[in-house]
């Protein structure tokens, strides 16, 4: 019901001052989604995109009635191009000596690769935080090898929204903003095709990607423990759609923790085949 009246052409507010701003195309099957947090005079921007959507991402930016110049930092989660393609395009329209890129210092290193413009933050030597001049807190968490050494996921300590990167991101060609996942897919063994209507199962798509995209159980099983540990509002993956009840956070969670072939352990399986 919630994605019925989304327009997807627009920013979408998904929690005070927290905006979607990415790009939707329903013939991909990995959505990429960016996020504008506003407090006051300042904004920050969470895994900007690809070099492709730079225009559309930095369009919705504006018609939330956010100036460029507002952007005090860029954060990123890890260094892949569907994250940090556009870098480059973020410095030019935001063109502020104030602008200050946050990631970890295993990131850092290759997003160097991007632009060594803007000076690089490690979140190791920030206590593994960011304070708005509010004193409202953006809470740095790290998911080492999920799925790079230096991968790490931000928490929104005002509205508890957990922005998380790759984690519980899927490949899924019947994309909404908000996930489908409710209680009726608790019991459902259905995975091919969704009973509901969808042409694919949701939480197959979480799981697909996973498999292919996470190095190991134990690394997800560390992350998921860490993120367990948070009291959340809404998870904000980097791909694929948002977890905003309590019944799709508890799935998701559920599912995944039951994947025991992840990473190279799928690999090496499906090479034995």
């Amino acid at each position: 019901m919630k994605n019925r009246s989304l327009d997807y052409s627009e920013y979408i507010e998904i929690a005070e001052g927290v905006y979607w701003v990415g790009f939707a195309d329903e013939h991909m099957g990995l959505h990429c989604n960016p996020y504008l947090i506003v407090d006051g005079d300042e904004a920050v921007l969470i895994d900007s995109g690809s070099r492709d959507d730079f225009s559309t991402v930095m369009l919705k930016i504006m018609r939330t009635g956010t100036s460029p110049h507002k952007i005090k930092r860029l954060i990123y989660q890890h260094y892949d191009p569907d994250l940090c393609a556009n870098i480059p395009h973020m410095e030019s329209v935001i063109n502020s000596e104030e602008l200050k890129i946050i990631s970890h210092k295993e990131n850092n290193l290759f997003i160097n690769y991007y632009s060594a413009k803007s000076p690089k933050l490690c979140i190791e030597e920030m206590r593994m935080h960011f304070d708005f001049a509010s004193g409202r807190r953006l809470q740095f968490i790290q998911t080492p090898y999920s799925h790079s050494p230096g991968s790490f996921i931000t928490y929104d300590t005002k509205t508890k929204v957990l922005f998380s990167s790759d984690i519980f991101g899927s490949y899924d060609y019947n994309w909404n903003l908000y996930t489908q996942i409710g209680e009726r897919c608790r019991d459902c063994e259905e995975r091919n095709a969704c009973p509901a209507g969808n042409k694919i199962c949701q939480i197959e798509g979480i799981l697909n990607f996973h498999k292919h995209n996470m190095t190991s159980k134990k690394a997800l099983d560390y992350a998921l423990d860490r993120i367990e540990e948070l009291d959340i509002s809404i998870i904000a993956p980097q791909h694929g759609s948002l977890l905003h009840t309590r019944v799709s956070m508890e799935l998701a969670i559920e599912c995944l923790r039951s994947l025991e072939n992840i990473g190279i352990d799928y690999f090496l399986k499906e090479e034995k085949r």
